[in-house]
């Protein structure tokens, strides 16, 4: 069994198609047996082998309960099926890149089974070093972006589910310190040089990114707007990644105290951090009196089918709102795609002023996921509505300007980053509602 251990977490040890079956069939059948354990007492569902093998991610829907155990379980397996198959390859004379057939669907089946029937390549005794240097970088680049990749989700695990935080250092920190992990890690043995120390950076963002949309902790629209800091915040990080490795009196112990300081951060940043209320405000000018107006402000009928893409996406969008009451403390119910806002009147001045506070409000938006919900927090917590209000100003010449603005709280850091984002949001929701209004007064 020690040898097993060894063979299975090794760098460098050749993997010969025997052990290369044995080890790859008896995991898998091993892990399969204890997922469908564990799922069975906990939920009561029977996982079949064949939903342990579907490629498709929607058969794992049901286990959402289950979700990040289940991936905290599956990375051990993840590490010894890439790093086995990579090894397999190099033994049987392929290239080490096709190591990374092990993460496509359907084809890692077929690949899997092609390495357990093809022989082990006899030495050369004089090899290519171009061969020789692609299997050493491969070889170099696999525990460095595995490292760079485990920290990455372990650091949003930590941070959105023991801290209860989305901030900088989440979102700054932890893609800087998987690109400087990664690249320091990678370059510690013998430099390869700064553009493949980015590269194996990019990989380790995209890999943790695939690993959160696959076990239902974030979702792709979510994913893709912070990856778009994370790319350039891992490339820098891989700079000094790079330089730090170069260093010849600097120990490993010196390099890692970036990772080890990033949770104590993040834990003083969420006891620190303060919640300012922003206001997003937009208006539009209808040809109509005040009063003409203020009928369709209080309630109005159902809206089209949104147009704007931004709406395509996912993005929660208003449908219709009713009023229960009139004046304050009446209740008006602006509900959305993804739910009703709830809203208690709070100034009822006809019809030049309506506004009110927000006691309840659904999910922003609707994830792009292969499930059916996602394990995100900060789709309630993020963006939290505090209240609105409507103004209708009289323009004097038979027109009113109609202006709508919402105060909410962003829960997520940096501000000014997500806030791009978050008030682009609104003021397209804002837009459908004031566009719809102008159109059913304009239309009598």
């Amino acid at each position: 069994m020690k040898r097993r251990f060894a063979l299975w977490f090794s760098r460098t040890q050749p993997v010969d198609r025997r052990d290369y079956a044995l080890s790859g069939f008896g995991l898998m059948a091993f892990k399969y047996l204890t997922d469908a354990v564990l799922i069975y007492l906990v939920l009561g569902i029977l996982w079949t082998p064949l939903e342990y093998l579907s490629p498709l991610l929607t058969t794992r829907t049901k286990l959402e309960h289950l979700i990040l155990p289940l991936a905290v379980w599956t990375l051990p397996f993840l590490w010894i099926g890439v790093s086995m198959t990579t090894r397999r390859a190099l033994d049987a004379g392929f290239s080490a890149w096709t190591g990374l057939l092990f993460f496509v669907p359907i084809i890692n089946y077929m690949f899997a089974i092609f390495l357990c029937a093809v022989p082990s390549k006899a030495a050369d005794p004089n090899p290519a070093p171009q061969n020789a240097g692609e299997g050493r970088l491969f070889v170099d680049a696999l525990p460095a972006a595995a490292a760079g990749v485990g920290f990455g989700v372990a650091m949003t695990l930590f941070s959105v589910y023991v801290v209860g935080a989305y901030n900088a250092s989440l979102f700054l920190g932890t893609p800087f310190a998987m690109g400087f992990a990664a690249a320091y890690l990678f370059n510690r043995n013998g430099g390869h040089g700064i553009g493949p120390s980015v590269v194996v950076a990019h990989t380790c963002v995209l890999l943790a990114g695939g690993i959160l949309l696959v076990f239902s902790l974030e979702g792709a629209i979510c994913l893709l707007m912070a990856y778009i800091p994370a790319t350039a915040l891992s490339a820098l990080g891989a700079l000094l990644g790079v330089t730090v490795a170069g260093a010849p009196r600097l120990r490993p112990s010196q390099a890692m105290l970036l990772l080890a300081s990033l949770p104590f951060l993040t834990g003083a940043e969420a006891v620190q951090r303060e919640l300012p209320l922003r206001e997003v405000s937009t208006s539009l000018t209808i040809d109509a009196s005040p009063r003409e107006i203020w009928p369709h402000v209080i309630e109005f009928a159902e809206l089209a089918e949104p147009s704007r893409w931004v709406f395509d996406l996912g993005i929660a969008y208003p449908m219709r709102a009713r009023i229960e009451g009139r004046g304050v403390g009446a209740v008006r119910y602006c509900e959305f795609s993804t739910g009703a806002f709830v809203e208690p009147i709070t100034a009822w001045e006809e019809p030049h002023r309506l506004a009110f506070d927000v006691a309840r409000q659904p999910e922003p938006m609707h994830e792009w996921s292969p499930y059916q919900t996602v394990n995100a927090p900060h789709l309630l917590e993020g963006i939290v509505s505090k209240r609105g209000e409507f103004r209708l100003i009289d323009l004097g010449d038979g027109r009113t300007r109609l202006e709508g603005s919402t105060w909410y709280v962003l829960d997520m850091a940096p501000g000014f980053y997500w806030a791009l984002w978050s008030d682009a949001l609104i003021h397209s929701i804002h837009g459908r509602v004031l566009d719809h209004i102008a159109a059913e007064v304009e239309a009598g």
